[in-house]
């Protein structure tokens, strides 16, 4: 049974490759986090990504928290970012060509904002839907990022590094394509398609690409009269003036700006992410505060949608009842979903979420002043 290398707690909930329970993650030494550091090098470099952000180059990225400082020909935290002669790029070589894959999710839609999206539930009729009810028989276009600028241990879609370290050692994508701007925008005209969504990995680091690509559907909606909602499922890292810019495109479509945050304390989110966790959680609260004021002026389809996956032993009342009564206190309709956890990546030796838990972080959410609380993955849960 896994064992907490600081104090000793033994429990089959524990994270083998964190090392150490959450109590001493919030209350414990400053090398209690020294174990997952270790475990997530060595991941990092077997797959041929920067172990952390760099910091020893001379061309800064802002695109997100990480804010890398890129050595000549070197890569970003996300392996996204690229310094070639001394400018920011894509590995793709532009910033008009990404490493993606992209599929049709027919609706009724099953991404997290699943509960509120206007082609599930008919919200923002006849503005941002054409149907009373579900549009049957439309997509939401998928379109899957290679890259993100976390390393979560417990990542559900970890193909998405292989996807963009498979292309920095042999220029070739492997587990996706590289789509020209242009071909994306070609394939999503469709007029059966009624909402774009960015996920991954995380569309952060392509998100020059993906704000200049879904430009070109706004404006194409408006001269066309198409439905195109444009929505993101992100963690919420980026430059707030990308996020403004972002937000302004999913409140004129009709589209959901969906942040998933993973943790409230900042040495258990960066235990679970790999990131600087003051820092995130700092960017996470500017970013959300950011993307309410915008869509206050939009309130038949909430404009921001927040989520957390609830993990065994690490993610309980104290990191949901933080978030929760951050929101709250912002307004508390915003829509929070509490998604059950599957054993993926590093630490597949854990077990899913127990009913238990979810009922507990659940009332934590409700305590805390939020109206609006779901649970997803509700399969998963034992």
């Amino acid at each position: 049974m896994p064992v907490c290398q600081v104090c000793g707690y033994s429990s089959q909930e524990l994270s083998i490759s964190i090392g150490v329970c959450v109590h001493c993650l919030r209350k414990g030494p400053d090398y209690a986090l020294s174990y997952v550091i270790k475990n997530r090098d060595i991941w990092r470099s077997r797959i041929g990504l920067p172990k952390k952000p760099p910091r020893e180059g001379n061309v800064k990225c802002v695109l997100c928290i990480n804010e890398c400082v890129i050595p000549e020909d070197g890569v970003g935290y996300c392996g996204v970012v690229k310094n070639e002669d001394n400018r920011l790029t894509y590995v793709t070589g532009s910033f008009e060509e990404a490493i993606l894959h992209w599929y049709l999710d027919p609706h009724p839609t099953n991404c997290v904002a699943g509960p509120v999206c206007p082609a599930n539930t008919s919200a923002g009729y006849p503005r941002y839907t054409s149907f009373r009810g579900i549009e049957r028989g439309y997509y939401n276009m998928a379109v899957f990022f290679g890259g993100c600028n976390l390393d979560c241990l417990f990542c559900q879609n970890i193909e998405h590094k292989y996807m963009v370290s498979n292309y920095i050692k042999r220029r070739s994508a492997a587990y996706g394509d590289e789509y020209k701007l242009g071909e994306i925008y070609r394939d999503g005209l469709d007029p059966r398609i009624t909402c774009i969504c960015y996920f991954g990995g995380d569309p952060t680091p392509h998100i020059v690409y993906a704000i200049k690509l879904s430009e070109r559907f706004a404006e194409a909606s408006k001269e066309d009269n198409l439905l195109k909602r444009i929505c993101w499922e992100t963690n919420g890292l980026e430059n707030p003036s990308l996020v403004r810019r972002m937000a302004r495109l999913s409140l004129e479509t009709g589209g959901i700006f969906k942040i998933d945050w993973k943790a409230y304390h900042p040495r258990v989110y960066q235990a679970l992410t790999g990131v600087d966790g003051e820092k995130a959680v700092s960017r996470i609260k500017e970013n959300i505060r950011l993307i309410c004021d915008i869509g206050r002026v939009r309130r038949e389809v909430p404009l921001l949608v927040v989520s957390t996956l609830v993990v065994p032993h690490y993610i309980d009342e104290y990191e949901v009842g933080g978030i929760a009564r951050y929101l709250a206190e912002i307004d508390e309709e915003i829509p929070y979903v509490l998604l059950a956890f599957a054993p993926q990546h590093l630490m597949k030796e854990m077990p899913t979420t127990s009913q238990s838990q979810m009922d507990s972080v659940y009332k934590a959410a409700i305590d805390a002043g939020l109206k609006d609380v779901y649970i997803g993955n509700i399969w998963l849960l034992r």
